[in-house]
This record gives C-alpha cells, structure tokens and sequence, in this order.
C-alpha cells in the first residue's frame, strides 16, 4: 500500500520528461554534473550519487518510508513507529502539491527519476524492493534527518523511562543543552588578514561512512548555478558549499527546541483532556508495523497513537505528554538549501535562511566583497515569558502552545565583526569571536534555552585567531588541521586532577609522569597523547551526557588498561595508535575527539592493535578570495568520491593524503580539472 500511495503521488506533480545531463569524472572521480535546467542537473545529480553510492540510498529508503521493519527485522522498529507516530507522511500527502513551489516539484521528480533510471539500468545493484523512488521519499529524508541533528530523540528517551524525568515548570530557568560531534566554520574578513584576503573553512564533522557522511559534487545548470560542496547520499543540495562569489559551512546547534506538555486526562475517560477548561478529544490513529522475523517470516505489530492540539501524544505509566518540536509538519527544508546554493549575493543568500525551513543549524558565511557572518539559525519557538521551557509544561493553557517563530533578526547573529572574524565549532553562540565582536546573551530571550557551553575547538580556535593579527593562507591551515587540547578547556581541569594523583605502584608513576609531561597535542610521534586522550575522552562523554564525573583513579586505572591492551605499552606513538583508513588499509593520523583536527576513533576489532577514526573531519576546504579577486581553493574527502565498492580506484584514494594533513585544488575551475577519466550523457524517461 505505501509503494502505491507513493507511486500515485509521484505522478500527481507535474513533471516534465527527458531530463538529460553531462557528467564529467575528475581524476579523483568526483563528479562534474551539468544541466541545461536545474532539474536536468538533479536528474544527473541522483544518477552520479546511484553509481556512487546506491547501496547506501537502497538501505535507507526504507527508515524514512516507515517499514525498515520489514526489510531488517525487529530492532527497525521503532524508527517505523517514530516515523508513523510523527505523521510525516500524512503531512506529505496532505502538503505536497500545496506547500512546494512547482519548479521543486519539478526539480525533486527529476531527481527521484535519477535514481530509478539508474536501477532500471543497474539492476544487478539493486538488492531490496524500495523501488520507485519518489520525490516524498527525499522530503521525509530532510524531515527525519532535521530531527535527530537537533536531539529530538532525547525528549522522547526521556518519557521513555520509568518515572518522569522533569518537574512541570513554574518559573524560568534555563538549561545549558548538550551538543553532538559538532563541526567546525571559521570566517575571516579582509581586516585580518595579512593581504586583505578573505578566508572561510568548510569543515562540518560526520560519520565517515553511511548515510550521514559526504559525499563531494560540483553542480552546473543552464540556469546559473555552479556550485561545490557536500551533501548526502539521496539529498538533492549542498548542505555546504561554495560559488565564485561565496561559501558557507554548518555547524550542529542544539538549543531548545522541544517542549513537552503534560496533559490533564479526565479521570473517567483516558482519551479526553483539557485546555482552557474545556474537554478535548485525543485524536487516535491506527500505527502498523511490518515485521520480518527470522530472516524471512512476516508479523505485523498494531499500535495505538495519539495526537493533541499541542502534537504528538504519548501515554506513559508516570502520565500522558504531548510533544511539540521546531519544524513540526514542516516540508520545505529542500527549497531553503536549493536558495542558499542558487544565492549569487550577500542578501540573497540572507533571503534564503530567512525562509526558516531549516530547524537548525548554524551557518558561517563569507564572500569575494570581505563580508562574514555567523547565524545561530534555528526554528526557534516565539514562546511565552517567564516559564521554564526546559521543564515539562502544563497541558491545559492554549498560550503555551507557540504556533510562531523567532525571525532571523531575532538570532544571535554577527555581520562583519570589529573584531574580523567569526568561528564557529558547536559552542555557545555569544563567545563566536573576541571581546566586543560577539552577540550579548541578554538582549536575546532566556526561554529559547541557548547553549553556553564552550568546546576544545572553540576555546582552541579563539586563543589561535586571537593571537594573530595578519592571518595568511598558511596560518589559517594550520588553525584548521591544530591538534592541540587547550589548557583553558574545560576538560583540562580533569586532566589536571588525575596528574596529581600520587602512584600506587611502578606502573602509576610512569603512567602519571607521562601525563604530567604531556603537551596537550595529538601529534602523530607524540608518546603522551594516548594515555592523555583516553582521559579527556572520559571527562567529555560524562560532559555531554550529564553524567557525574568518574573517579581520578578509577579513570587512570582504566585508561592505563585501555591504552596497553591495544598497544602492548603506555607510551605508544600517537600515530601507532590512531589510524585512518578502510578494512586493513590505514595510515597514522593526528589529532583527537574535540580537537581542531577532529577525530574520533574506535577499535573496530578485539584483535587490531589500533584505533580507527569513525567521525569527525571528512570532505573539508579552505577557501581565499584575494584582494584582487582571484579564488583559491584547497580540500580533501576522507575516502574517496565511490562510497560502497572497494574495488573501485576512488573508494580510498584520497585517504592517504587526507591522513597526511595533504590538501588538494578540486575541479570547481577548469584549469583545475586536469586528467578527465570519464565524460558521458544520462537522460531520463
């Protein structure tokens, strides 16, 4: 049934055919896609991202359609449920033709045509019946997407427990938020500079495979875009990127944008509940879920839902929230990242992420003219004053039920700073740039619930900015690829605690000496850093989930133990330690978890004797425009531009070098496209 409904939507838009585009392979692989119209160039772009990396598309259609369950069994789930109980498809098929602007109806039809031609024409890639592909999958892709990058699952996690997790609120108060991974975006105007040049990093940190982890296109249409970036498989825009006249990175925010409301249920009928002193009727609807089980038998889970005025409608043991989130039964995430790439200026480009289709984000900006900017963007609730939105709220008062947003003037937000620059890596939003250069927390509301906490990457990239007054091509490099915990962090304080432990036995007292003597960088012959990360490490996790901190000792116990079951030693080389790479084909790395070179690594097997970086830096670039108008660009991808086929010769060729800090020009200008592999045509039904 949900195929159908979806094939019957699909054919519902209106849609043009013969889409047609130009594909040029690069030495590298990275795909140079042209069309004479923006959807000729989506239909190309789909196409590329198929032979890329189809598999990836393949097994995630099923997690944004709402029967992953079907396809891999019982632990799907609850995303099917998460999907259902959030009514995104019942939003799509109510707003779909209404909501999109024609032309994105076309451009996205044309790009789920991509896909389908490619599989019609590849059928010996396609292992799952997913197909078609239809323009509503990418719309609940965006959807889906938006909210795990905010944290929304959190709120659910916590109603999920056994008893209730927060009062309900009565006065305002306000929480610090946590923040994920994070990314990096640094912005530097012409006044900093040592030659009147303006500097922007891209460097958004992923998982370096999957569904989240970029993938590198260069999109030309007939229509006047040409731009270069990175996005994920099956998204249809950059989510980063640049043009000759401009660039913007993205950095993960996560303020408060989830509130729930405890609803009073009538005592005599457990689907009715109150507002304003009336009785309200839950809204109740049918969730099925398909489950295979055991590899092949088909079982179907029936659950109830409910929804509410305030949202989704959750019954638990400890009581009966509503959940109200930012981009609630919004669609049009898709047209906002399709304006930011198309923007050919400055107010453009602001037009675009006034749209505020996007929850989240912020955005570090920079263009040919020296302007910079920075926007803690987010679909911020325009809530009432003097609760506390971090606590449960009431369920009976209709004004707490917020139906607007914040606009972007009223964002923390910075446009070409005294100071001459902005930097951006996942930390509070009024410490982006020095003294007198950054927003003021209190001109902006305490109910939105800002972050404030700062990160390694933050305090680090502040003290280097800070420090250099006339900052070339060169130096904003090595800002970029610094390795170095700053001894204002925050988790230096842990480190400092456990160095001043005095040692039980020989082997704490070369253990603490190492720590002791430690720089505080991640260098790849540094002999420190293992023992050094492992206990940052800990104090970062406590730090992001709430927890207490563990004991001194209990940590240097553990670490010790952690550092020589993989390395046989206390002292290995860093680089010995840390590698970067796929199956058995890694090369030594530096950097660290919330480092400026981002890494975080794991051991992927009991028997390696060696951490493998999973996340953190991936497709990154560092951008000039000069004085004179010229543009230089550098940039690296983790892997290569073939995401899923080992066989292919750019499934690794590029990790070598980005292991090696080794930056190379992309083809974005021509001069720079040398040694073409492959130039071929794809055209549509």
């Amino acid at each position: 049934m949900l195929t159908l409904s979806l094939t019957l939507l699909c054919l519902a838009s209106p849609v043009s055919f013969g889409w047609q585009a130009s594909i040029e392979r690069d030495a590298l692989g990275v795909p140079h896609i042209y069309g004479a119209t923006d959807a000729d160039m989506a239909f190309g772009l789909a196409w590329a991202q198929a032979e890329d990396g189809w598999e990836i598309l393949e097994e995630t259609l099923p997690y944004y359609r709402g029967n992953a369950a079907s396809y891999f069994g019982r632990d799907a789930a609850v995303t099917d449920y998460l999907i259902k109980w959030l009514g995104f498809w019942d939003v799509i098929e109510r707003d779909y033709e209404t909501q999109l602007k024609p032309e994105t109806r076309e451009y996205l039809a044309a790009f789920a045509a991509g896909f389908n031609e490619f599989a019609a024409a590849h059928p010996e890639r396609v292992t799952l019946d997913v197909l078609p592909v239809t323009p509503q999958d990418v719309i609940a892709a965006h959807m889906f997407r938006h909210l795990l990058f905010y944290g929304f699952e959190q709120s659910i996690v916590e109603l999920r427990a056994e008893t209730r997790q927060f009062e309900v609120s009565e006065g305002p108060v306000l929480p610090n938020t946590a923040i994920t991974l994070g990314s990096n975006a640094t912005a530097v105007g012409p006044t900093r500079t040592e030659a009147g040049s303006t500097l922007l990093m891209i460097n958004s940190h992923q998982p370096l495979i999957g569904p989240v982890s970029w993938y590198e296109a260069h999109l030309q249409s007939g229509e006047g875009l040409n731009a270069m970036g990175g996005l994920f498989i099956g998204a249809p825009a950059l989510g980063v990127g640049f043009t000759e006249h401009h660039g913007w990175g993205a950095t993960v925010n996560q303020p408060d944008l989830v509130d729930t409301y405890v609803l009073d249920i009538d005592p005599t009928d457990e689907n009715r509940y109150r507002v304003d002193g009336e009785w309200l009727e839950l809204e109740a609807f049918d969730i099925d879920i398909k489950v295979r089980l055991f590899g092949w038998l088909p079982w179907t889970v029936k659950e109830k839902g409910y929804r509410s005025i305030h949202g989704p409608v959750m019954k638990t043991d400890h009581g009966t929230y509503a959940i109200r989130y930012a981009g609630m039964n919004e669609i049009r995430q898709v047209e906002q990242w399709l304006a930011m790439s198309a923007a050919t200026s400055f107010e453009e480009w602001r037009d675009a992420i006034a749209l505020q289709h996007i929850a989240s984000f912020n955005f570090v900006y920079a263009n040919a003219d020296g302007d910079i900017y920075f926007i803690h963007n987010a679909m911020m609730p325009r809530r009432a004053r003097g609760w506390q939105w971090d606590q449960y709220l009431p369920g009976d008062r209709s004004d707490l039920i917020w139906n607007e947003y914040l606009s972007i003037d009223e964002l923390p937000s910075m446009t070409n700073p005294a100071s001459g620059y902005v930097h951006s890596a996942n930390q509070s939003p009024f410490q982006i740039s020095s003294a007198g250069s950054n927003p003021v927390l209190a001109e902006y509301p305490k109910e939105s619930g800002w972050p404030t906490r700062m990160t390694n990457r933050a305090v680090r990239g502040l003290e280097l900015l800070d420090a250099d007054p006339a900052i070339s091509f060169a130096d904003f490099s090595a800002i970029k690829h610094d390795n170095a915990y700053s001894p204002q962090y925050r988790g230096h304080a842990y480190l400092a605690a456990i160095a001043e432990l005095e040692a039980n036995n020989e082997q704490e007292a070369e253990a603490l000496s190492l720590i002791r003597e430690w720089d505080l960088h991640t260098d790849k012959t540094n002999r420190h850093a293992a023992l050094g990360v492992c206990i940052l490490l800990e104090e970062w996790q406590a730090e992001r989930t709430g927890e207490p901190l563990p004991d001194a000792r209990d940590t240097l116990q553990y670490c010790m133990a952690s550092v020589r079951d993989v390395s046989g030693r206390l002292d290995p080389e860093w680089g010995a330690v840390q590698q970067h790479g796929r199956e058995d084909r890694t090369w030594p790395a530096a950097g660290g978890p919330d480092t400026l070179r981002a890494m975080y690594a794991e051991r992927l097997d009991e028997s390696d004797d060696h951490l493998t970086v999973v996340a953190g830096d991936g497709l990154y670039y560092l951008i000039e425009w000069t004085a004179d108008g010229a543009q230089k660009i550098l940039g690296t991808h983790q892997y290569g531009s073939h995401m899923t086929d080992p066989t292919s010769p750019h499934y690794l060729d590029q990790a070598e070098a980005f292991a090696q800090e080794v930056m190379h020009a992309p083809g974005f200008h021509k001069e720079n496209r040398t040694a073409i592999t492959r130039q071929y045509q794809v055209t549509g039904p």
